[in-house]
């Protein structure tokens, strides 16, 4: 499991007035979800549902196409939020999830179910990191770091419920 820096960590009092105030830090850390006093990774993706709920409707070029800008602005605002805070990957930093779940839903089924089967595989790749999530997740670094993990595991997570439904329903 990816060992998120707690050194030089600010108080949580100052981390709470910064995320609120800035538009970085409160799209980094996925509208105020990651300032969950545990398992921010988790209520990260939890958020992600409501937001998923508005796009499943979109036709499947749409909904590429908006992942894709989740997925490369996250590069940016990962690192930004990372770099003012002074901490790599703060396990604050959410907007990561937002991704992972986005591509992990990416042409899933309507309904509750798959919603529940996608955030639990993507919860499950994102804490296990399997090779080569592993391998990256220690070698790349700033905001492209802090994403790459979460994409390759809702991509390990797409496959598998893409499977899933196609053998299953």
């Amino acid at each position: 499991m990816k060992q998120k820096s707690n050194s030089k960590k600010p108080k949580i009092e100052n981390l709470n007035k910064k995320v609120l105030s800035s538009p970085v830090h409160f799209l980094a850390f996925g509208f105020g979800s990651g300032l969950a006093p545990f398992a921010p990774g988790t209520f990260g993706t939890l958020a992600a549902i409501p937001l998923y709920l508005l796009l499943q409707g979109l036709s499947l070029p749409l909904y590429l196409l908006i992942t894709a800008v989740v997925c490369v602005v996250g590069v940016w605002i990962c690192g930004k939020s990372s770099e003012l805070l002074g901490v790599h990957d703060h396990s604050g930093i959410v907007w990561d999830e937002f991704a992972g779940y986005f591509i992990t839903m990416i042409a899933a089924p309507p309904g509750w179910l798959w919603i529940v089967i996608g955030f639990a595989l993507f919860r499950l790749f994102d804490i296990w990191k399997p090779w080569p999530i592993s391998v990256l997740d220690k070698q790349v670094h700033g905001g492209l770091g802090i994403m790459v993990d979460d994409i390759l595991a809702g991509i390990f997570s797409l496959v598998i419920l893409q499977l899933i439904v196609r053998f299953f329903m």
